[in-house]
């Protein structure tokens, strides 16, 4: 069995839960933590200081602690494969990254492998300078299945993660997430919050 049939047998059949970035019942924004500090004001140390496309410095402090998801809210590198990294420890935060991680019925590396594919060209802003608001990316809907499906797809995207020179195949089978053909899966649309909060007790 390939790793792409077993992401679709994962997916056949499961509700899939549409929500928006901005549902604080599913997802925790830490934007308020970010402190930008030029090149000349950094004190070397061993936390990573990120930007918008990457680790720009190491210092000594950190904004955040934990494991998150970065999203560039400007100058991303690329606007097609827009920058999106991943984070677990403590680290600095600059002011051109959103900061944001899932809660008890989201997976974050699996909002991590999600957010990779999605096409954030019409959700930005700025004309020459494109970017990201944060108004804009609380509106970006997503889908997740089940917190126990969403664990197993990780496993299968991981493991091609740590394989470099399968990269493409890797970038194919995680496309798989936003390639749901109809009658696979049962989508929930995003209806009051209340609605939201919570899937079956089951799953």
């Amino acid at each position: 069995m390939s790793d792409v049939v077993s992401i679709k047998e994962l997916l056949e059949g499961v509700e899939v839960k549409w929500i928006i970035l901005g549902n604080e019942d599913f997802i925790e924004v830490a934007n308020s933590g970010r402190k930008p500090v030029k090149a000349s004001l950094r004190i070397l140390g061993d936390n990573p200081y990120y930007g918008a496309n990457n680790i720009q410095d190491y210092v000594d402090g950190y904004t955040h602690d934990g494991i998150y998801v970065l999203i560039a809210e400007d100058d991303s590198a690329s606007l097609k494969n827009y920058s999106i990294q991943y984070t677990n420890g403590e680290f600095w935060a600059n002011n051109h990254i959103h900061v944001i991680r899932g809660k008890e019925k989201i997976n974050t590396r699996f909002l991590y492998h999600y957010l990779c594919v999605v096409n954030f060209i019409p959700h930005l802003t700025g004309g020459g300078r494109a970017k990201l608001t944060k108004g804009k990316m609380l509106e970006i809907p997503i889908s997740i299945p089940p917190l126990h499906i969403q664990s197993k797809i990780v496993q299968v995207l991981d493991n091609f993660t740590e394989l470099t020179a399968r990269k493409k195949q890797y970038s194919y089978y995680r496309d798989q997430l936003l390639s749901f053909d109809v009658g696979e899966v049962n989508h929930l649309p995003m209806g009051d919050k209340k609605k939201d909060i919570l899937y079956n007790e089951q799953d």
